[in-house]
């Protein structure tokens, strides 16, 4: 069998797109090796959904472009990526993403969870963070009940749900406990949920804030590094102007925006298949648009994703095969390929200097 050169492969993989990274696999730099005729690419985000299709689209460039054929592997490895300034990374998570909301009701916390189950399923060690203190919902959505153990007496193991790590204050109190807390002890809770669970390896710490631009939203915004942002809106114009406080506060504290979510964008009747759009049209990719950031994609109002979160299986382990599954695995791939476009974090690579008195 003919040998490849790794510059046929360069020449071929420039004629490949790559939705995610919105570039060409030569440009985005995902060859790995080339060996005899085997060619091994390394994607920057989680790409299970995705290996196949892409390795067979570029043994057929390989071979329309020479005449070779080549046997393709696609992988993927996920990169810690430059937080806030002065902000460190957290031990063992590479990437912390917040998912955030100007306004309540727009269905910020299903989205977060669906996103969550949507990267480990691509490949990811993923974890979620429930930062609402007040209105907790990530266990319930989980289906997860119990409490907490501790190890060694000081750290909380994460609780576990369709194959994610999960932390909540839901999971320390009665669901019908009101949290009648001021501001302060929240923002101490919020810390000690971050801080003292042993979330172990995780490629993506998935955040799911409370709505609005208070203060649980800027303490992480200061004190926990924060690799990109994620809003969620609807196609209203109130929720639009909601939407842009909360984008505008990230980009005053240095969180990258990694793009808008348009949820509940449009509804299909399951009886005679009419499209409606309920509360607008094309709202969150005009912000998009008008604010110069990614506009992700949109999710249709559909009565399943309400019914299965509500049961504690999500939409993506619920039907995994649907239409709905996919646009969350599609919507996934594009956050963390959004992601994976930020400068790399480099930091665990200096050494620690230690003075000694001799």
């Amino acid at each position: 069998m003919t040998e490849l050169m790794r510059e046929q492969v360069e020449q071929s993989l420039r004629a490949v797109q790559d939705p995610y990274l919105g570039k060409d696999l030569a440009a985005a730099g995902v060859l790995k090796g080339v060996d005899g005729a085997a060619v091994t690419l390394e994607l920057p985000y989680p790409s299970l959904g995705v290996a196949t299709s892409l390795s067979e689209e570029v043994a057929r460039q390989i071979r329309n472009d020479h005449g070779l054929s080549a046997q393709v592997t696609v992988g993927h490895r996920i990169l810690s990526h430059q937080v806030q300034r002065g902000v460190k990374l957290m031990e063992g998570i590479k990437n912390v993403i917040a998912i955030a909301s100007g306004k309540g009701g727009v269905g910020k916390s299903t989205t977060a969870v669906n996103l969550a189950l949507a990267l480990a399923r691509e490949g990811a060690a993923v974890g979620i963070l429930d930062a609402d203190i007040y209105g907790p919902s990530q266990p319930r959505m989980l289906g997860i009940s119990g409490k907490p153990t501790s190890k060694d007496g000081k750290k909380m193991e994460p609780m576990e749900g369709h194959g994610i790590k999960a932390m909540s204050i839901g999971f320390l109190i009665d669901e019908e406990t009101p949290m009648v807390w001021r501001g302060p002890m929240v923002m101490q809770a919020l810390e000690q949920l971050l801080s003292d669970t042993r979330w172990g390896a995780l490629d993506y710490l998935v955040v799911d804030l409370p709505p609005g631009t208070g203060d649980t939203q800027l303490t992480l915004a200061q004190k926990v590094p924060v690799s990109g942002a994620v809003i969620v809106t609807t196609p209203q114009d109130i929720a639009l102007l909601d939407a842009r406080k909360g984008l505008k506060m990230f980009e005053k504290v240095g969180v990258p925006i990694l793009g808008i979510i348009e949820n509940m964008s449009f509804y299909i009747c399951p009886k005679c298949g009419n499209e409606d759009d309920i509360f607008g049209h094309g709202g969150g990719a005009a912000m998009a648009e008008q604010d110069g950031v990614e506009f992700l994609g949109a999710i249709p109002l559909d009565r399943s994703i309400r019914n299965e979160a509500d049961n504690g299986a999500p939409t993506v382990v619920a039907q995994p095969d649907s239409r709905l599954a996919k646009i969350y695995l599609e919507l996934a791939r594009h956050v963390a390929g959004r992601l994976a476009l930020q400068a790399v974090d480099h930091s665990h690579k200096f050494p620690n200097i230690v003075v000694q008195n001799r």
